[in-house]
C-alpha cells in the first residue's frame, strides 16, 4: 500500500489525500517542464555564443574539438544548428523526445570530442545528460505542445483518452 492510498483511507487525512491525488499527475509534468527549460537554456545560450563569434567557433572546431567523422566546418554548422533548434523544440515540448534525444547525443559527442575537458565541466555534461535522458524516456509531460496535440488527436478520433505518449 503506498502512502497516497494510506492517506486516502485515513479519515483525518482524506482532504489532504484528495488534494495530493489531484496534484500527483501534474507533479511529474512540472518537474519535466523544469528539466526542459533548464537544459534548453544551457544549450541555446551555447549556440548563441557560437553564432556571435563564428570565426572563433570555427577555430575551436578546427584546433580544440575533435569531432569524429566530420570535417570541422561541418561539425561547427551542425553543432551550432543543433544548439539553436533542438532547445526550442525541447522548451516548447514540440517533438520533445526528439529534441531531448538529439541534445543527449550532442552532449555525448561534446564530451568525446574535447579531450581536455575539466572535471567540473564533465560533471555538468553528466547532469545535463541525465536530465535529457529523463525527458527522452518519459516525454515532455502535460505542459507541452506534444501533450496538447496528442490529446486533441485522441478526442478527434473519439477514442478514450489514454496516457498520451508526449
Amino acid at each position: 500500500m503506498n502512502t497516497l492510498t494510506q492517506m486516502r483511507s485515513n479519515p483525518f487525512l482524506t482532504p489532504l489525500g484528495k488534494l495530493l491525488a489531484h496534484l500527483e499527475p501534474w507533479g511529474q509534468s512540472v518537474f519535466l517542464l523544469g528539466l526542459r527549460l533548464y537544459v534548453a537554456n544551457v544549450f541555446f545560450l551555447a549556440g548563441l555564443t557560437k553564432i556571435r563569434d563564428w570565426d572563433t567557433t570555427l577555430l575551436l572546431f578546427t584546433d580544440e574539438y575533435k569531432v569524429p567523422l566530420l570535417p570541422p566546418e561541418v561539425a561547427a554548422v551542425f553543432g551550432t544548428g543543433g544548439e539553436l533548434v533542438l532547445p526550442v523544440l525541447l522548451a516548447l515540448g514540440l517533438a520533445g523526445r526528439f529534441g531531448a534525444a538529439g541534445l543527449f547525443v550532442m552532449n555525448i559527442v561534446a564530451v568525446i570530442s574535447y579531450p581536455g575537458i575539466a572535471p567540473a565541466a564533465l560533471q555538468g555534461h553528466v547532469t545535463w545528460g541525465v536530465m535529457l535522458a529523463t525527458v527522452a524516456l518519459f516525454g515532455s509531460g502535460k505542459l507541452s505542445i506534444d501533450w496538447a496535440v496528442c490529446k486533441a488527436v485522441w478526442q478527434r478520433l473519439g477514442l478514450k483518452q489514454a496516457r498520451a505518449a508526449a
